[in-house]
């Protein structure tokens, strides 16, 4: 494995930067496009006079021409300024990293949990196959059918109304806790919301390393390597996972966006204070730097997502550089 030359991660970093500017731009449009505002009559207060309107827009740079709105915010977006929240006057970076190390947390202990069992399964019911190929096929395919936002209210129904095992909403309890307390309080409450990431995400990804599994089980070198008499294990070990690591590290890569954008509605029905939320609440008082900053945020993770499989795959395989 040799190295990645230099030429060619700045010609990803360019495509990074290129992209972004490109995205910003639609953004931008977009939410200026949008029917309704924040300082419309009746948004903010319906005693408000115009006047004071208006002092609020010249205070937040709304009364500038969208050209120059666009540069301003773009220049701001390089030093991670994504401007001032309409509802809370708090800056939209501090809003942002506030929480997004809630939803990154959540969503990373599901993404390990789902790809392990994934992983896991989607082999095994490649190399058994029969009866337990067929259950795991039909698991998979509920795991798949299933809303996320029906099997949460599920959940919260039986674990958490009528059994009262586990809290229905929050991050922690009433009573603040420190130390390893305060973790295990955390893992209490999030196992609801992280088992259902878990079960309806894990379907879809063992059914596709089942077929790939499959597919290279039907390969000569398998049969070659079986005639050998190597164990199944080993046949697993040198020929099925190094054959899956590109295709993995390419799923790993399109799962980064998800991190962030696969919360809202479940941090909205489990009272999450994550990005998710954030997003959704902004979205109903249409509080648009916070939304514009958060769409540029979950731009930027899917384009270094992307980027970094790429990376990685060029790493592992130096004959995808040509």
């Amino acid at each position: 494995m040799s190295p990645i030359p230099l030429s060619l991660l700045l010609r990803k970093l360019l495509y990074i930067a290129g992209m972004l500017g490109l995205i910003s731009l639609i953004t931008f449009g977009a939410i200026h496009m949008a029917p309704n505002s924040f300082f419309a009559a009746g948004g903010l207060n319906p005693n408000m006079t115009p006047e004071a309107i208006a002092h609020l827009k010249a205070v937040y740079g709304l009364d500038k021409p969208l050209w120059q709105q666009y540069f301003d915010w773009l220049g701001a977006m390089l030093h991670f300024d994504f401007g001032i929240s309409f509802a809370s006057g708090n800056p939209v970076s501090r809003e942002i990293l506030a929480r997004i190390g809630i939803t990154l947390g959540i969503n990373l202990v599901s993404m390990v949990l789902v790809f392990f069992l994934a992983f896991r399964f989607g082999i095994r019911s490649a190399l058994r196959g029969g009866s337990y190929e067929t259950g795991f096929k039909q698991l998979a395919l509920l795991s798949y059918a299933t809303p996320s936002f029906y099997l949460a209210l599920l959940l919260i129904l039986l674990f958490g109304l009528k059994l009262g095992w586990f809290p229905l909403a929050g991050l922690e309890g009433l009573e603040p806790k420190t130390g390893i307390a305060k973790w295990l309080d955390i893992a209490w409450h999030i196992t609801l919301p992280v088992t259902v990431i878990v079960f309806t995400g894990f379907g879809s990804l063992m059914l596709y390393i089942r077929s790939l599994t499959r597919d290279i089980l039907k390969s000569d070198y398998i049969f070659f390597a079986r005639a050998r008499g190597l164990s199944e294990a080993t046949i697993i070990r040198r020929y099925v996972y190094p054959n899956l690591m590109p295709f993995i590290v390419t799923i790993l890569g399109l799962s980064l966006p998800g991190l962030l954008g696969g919360s809202v509605i479940l941090e909205q029905i489990f009272s999450i204070d994550g990005m998710g939320l954030l997003f959704y609440q902004s979205a109903l008082s249409r509080d648009y730097p916070v939304i514009m900053g958060i769409l540029v945020v979950g731009a930027f993770l899917t384009l270094l997502g992307n980027v970094i499989a790429d990376l990685i795959l060029l790493w592992i395989d130096p004959h995808r550089r040509r």
